[in-house]
């Protein structure tokens, strides 16, 4: 749980831990619900939905950021690779007092960072070749240092889990549908030609609300990993340098690339839009641009009264 993980010198951001904890009772109430409906449903697939449903949480939660950074293009690097991200990863680490988490480069043109991980001792924090290319030391610390406050503060896992319950939806769905559909072929029994179309139904709204639910703690943790970014470093203005060239790169990038990236909008620095007329517009994983400039500026005069 998130009271648990180990202290840093990241400033603690309670309304993140409250919204966590939130998110994580709402999500495990509508997991139970799901199922339960499911065992419903399918009176007689009970076993097989409870072994699925299980296999696939434990494969999620375990392994899931081995494949979040596999899908992302990650490749863990050495000091001797990548000598500069290393020093700016060891240069963060000590400044939050925190342990190092593994360090991966993406061969990706399109300007971000990301951190996974379950806890601090299976933490990645990545870097694409893009963004590498475009940052300044400053700027490229400052999106570390809102990249480790991620593993710090446990939203990564947090995130990791909540978005568990849409995939496990689609999933059941499907196997629901190919086994009940084979079976309601060859029969007349309505309840089961019922449960067929109820089904896709329930999933439905599940997906909906636990997408709703887990957008809602994205866009918060990552005005919060802003926030303790810009208090660790002291220079909210080179993280917001960053940002505001992370952003304004993103028009240049092939729409190709833009596409590969969007899924995993989620765990990026900065969304991957491929078109500014994306849903993800009205639905989006992180605040605007506007309001992380807006924060980083109203830090910087805080900062500023008190030197």
């Amino acid at each position: 749980m998130p009271g648990n993980r180990t202290r840093s010198r990241y400033a603690p951001d309670q309304g993140l831990t409250t919204r966590m904890v939130t998110t994580m009772f709402l999500i495990g109430l509508l997991y139970v619900v799901f199922v339960g409906a499911l065992i419903a449903l399918l009176r007689g697939a009970w076993p097989i939905i409870l072994l699925v449903a299980g296999g696939l949480f434990i494969v999620q939660f375990w392994f899931s950021d081995r494949i979040a950074a596999a899908g992302m293009g990650a490749r863990e690097v050495t000091p001797e690779q990548a000598p500069e991200l290393h020093g700016a990863v060891d240069r963060i680490c000590a400044l939050a007092d925190m342990p190092k988490p593994r360090v991966a480069i993406a061969h990706s043109d399109v300007p971000n960072a990301f951190a996974t991980g379950r806890n601090e001792r299976t933490a990645l924090v990545c870097a694409t070749t893009g963004l590498l290319r475009r940052l300044e030391p400053e700027e490229l610390e400052g999106v570390l240092a809102h990249e480790l406050s991620h593993v710090a503060h446990r939203d990564v896992a947090v995130m990791t889990i909540a978005s568990f319950l849409g995939v496990l939806a689609g999933m059941l769905t499907r196997f629901a549908l190919w086994g009940g559909l084979s079976r309601a072929g060859n029969s007349r029994d309505s309840n089961t030609a019922i449960a067929m179309l109820l089904i896709p139904l329930v999933s439905a709204v599940v997906y909906v609300i636990s997408f709703l639910l887990t957008r809602l703690l994205s866009r918060y943790r990552e005005l919060s990993a802003d926030r303790a970014a810009a208090l660790l470093t002291g220079r909210p203005s080179a993280l917001a340098s960053a940002l505001t060239k992370v952003t304004g790169q993103m028009a240049r990038i092939p729409t190709q690339d833009l596409r590969k990236a969007e899924p995993f909008n989620a765990f990026w620095f900065a969304p991957a839009f491929s078109s500014k007329e994306s849903l993800s517009r009205l639905l989006s994983s992180h605040p605007t641009l506007e309001q992380r400039l807006d924060q980083l500026g109203r830090i910087s005069a805080q900062l500023g009264r008190a030197a």
